[in-house]
């Protein structure tokens, strides 16, 4: 009797201390910020004094390299809104495609309330921006706290609790440290680039740390009530989730002969763009009396004859959908996505080396050739490179065409024939933007699609996307059970 008291007192015991030991963090985290907030509410002097020469020093030592501006600013674009919105968006639609609500739930609401405490405080507290000598970056509204600093920590910090599980133990403590050098150069590049003082991005981080707290305790009691164990959280929220959030935990390899396909990859690419040169040096400069000569020629001209205000704004939108902020969103949403629902990663690489080699392909031969915009009105103005091909184009259809090629066989639903029609109908769409906006000839055209025929031919070739369908890889979720998804949130709150 007493080993039975003893095993059931051991797990009570352990939970406790953790307990103890967590709610100790989290009330002296929130217990600094609270003196932080008081003494920058109240203007304390020495803070005042001591936040202003920081901003001043850094200013001076920063905004003379130009390069090192541009570094922190890729840096802190990590910790703003827009990249931490789509990582948690992504994250949550993979947990529930996995089937895994309640880890889906606590990233909603710990996101959800990183949102709501940052702008809240800046209103309450109402302290302006630093002023510096230099200018290197401008952000709206007030200072306190730094919400960069915050939602970087809430962010980063919930998706590694939550995917902790799905690495292998020795990968773990390497993982924490990278989060905290990452959290920690997104808040200094805050104060770097003049747009914090130093007590705003600390008190980022302690208001991050206390909400993270709370959240990860409040789920750590939520497993407690339904008779669950609490482990460290070193082991993550739901270890014994690790199988079912790992990306591909089936797959051994990617590729069975990874040498032999990176040295076909080159001599093709090489093969590739010689194709591209020999056909834009002729279009270029030896067609001027040929059929392509005359197409070049006549199209451009055809399109400025008919420009009016509102095609004008339309081909404005339709050619935004070719440029690489819309190709690295939809590259960004689509890849996580077939990792969720096919737990393969040779798909994901077939899109990145997709998009890599176009736009490696594009760069190279567009320097090579070296040709002149069209001889009409160029709307968009003076461009970084020449015409042939249309890297717009060529972007387009790389990408609509690699994720056609993997939906399609995949699923048998009538939606699949939705990417079919957007391989097609994206890349003219922006085809007829970029000629009519006087961006592009004809054959521009011709020479992306050129690219991405062969490009794209290859790497179906090599990486074989689809190989483990042949395999028996079946979907997370099935064909028939996607409108069961809209069921995971309403049941995650129920006992099991």
């Amino acid at each position: 009797m007493t080993a039975v008291k003893e095993v059931v007192r051991r797990p009570l015991g352990h939970f406790a201390e953790r307990s103890i030991a967590g709610l100790v963090a989290v009330v002296g985290a929130g217990v600094a910020f609270g003196l932080l907030l008081m003494l920058v509410r109240f203007r304390w002097s020495p803070l005042q004094h001591a936040d202003h020469e920081t901003a001043e020093w850094f200013n001076g030592l920063v905004a003379p390299h130009h390069a090192l501006v541009t570094v922190l600013q890729a840096i802190t674009d990590l910790g703003g809104r827009p990249v931490l919105i789509w990582l948690v968006s992504v994250a949550v639609l993979g947990l529930l495609i996995r089937r895994r609500a309640r880890l889906a739930v606590y990233l909603i609401v710990t996101g959800v309330g990183g949102l709501i405490l940052d702008p809240s405080l800046k209103t309450l507290v109402g302290r302006l921006r630093p002023v510096v000598d230099v200018p290197l970056a401008s952000a709206p509204g007030n200072s306190f706290p730094s919400g960069h600093a915050l939602g970087s920590f809430v962010a980063y910090g919930a998706i590694l609790l939550v995917f902790l599980p799905a690495m292998a133990p020795r990968w773990r403590r390497p993982a924490i440290a990278v989060a905290a050098v990452l959290v920690a150069l997104i808040g200094l590049t805050r104060i770097a680039l003049g747009v914090h003082f130093v007590s705003d991005v600390l008190g980022g981080w302690l208001l991050g740390a206390a909400w993270l707290g709370v959240t990860a305790y409040a789920f750590r009691l939520w497993r407690r009530e339904r008779g669950r164990p609490v482990p460290p959280l070193a082991e993550g929220l739901e270890p014994e989730a690790g199988r079912d959030i790992a990306p591909a935990p089936a797959e051994e390899r990617v590729l069975e002969h990874p040498r032999s396909a990176v040295a076909e990859l080159l001599v093709g690419w090489v093969l590739v763009f010689g194709a591209l040169y020999a056909f834009g040096m002729f279009v270029s400069y030896h067609a001027k009396d040929t059929f392509f000569g005359t197409l070049d020629t006549g199209v451009p001209r055809w399109f400025a004859d008919r420009h009016t205000a509102a095609s004008t704004d339309l081909s404005w939108w339709w050619s935004k959908f070719g440029d690489t902020h819309a190709i690295l969103l939809v590259s960004l949403v689509f890849c996580p996505l077939v990792l969720a629902v096919w737990r393969r990663w040779r798909p994901v690489l077939f899109v990145a080396l997709a998009m890599f080699g176009e736009l490696t392909l594009f760069l190279a031969s567009a320097r090579a050739v070296d040709r002149p915009r069209p001889p009409v009105e160029n709307l968009d103005g003076q461009m970084p490179t020449s015409s042939f091909p249309s890297g717009h184009i060529a972007a387009t259809i790389c990408l609509w065409l690699a994720i056609a090629l993997i939906v399609f066989p995949r699923t048998d639903r009538w939606w699949r024939w939705l990417f079919v029609a957007a391989a097609v109908v994206m890349p003219v769409g922006v085809a007829v933007s970029r000629m009519y906006r006087g961006m592009h000839h004809p054959t521009d055209f011709m020479g992306a699609i050129l690219l991405s025929a062969l490009w794209i031919g290859l790497l179906y070739w090599v990486i074989r996307p689809n190989a483990d369908l042949a395999e028996g890889n079946r979907p997370a979720i099935e064909s028939e059970q996607v409108d069961e998804l809209d069921d995971e949130l309403a049941t995650a709150g129920r006992p099991d």
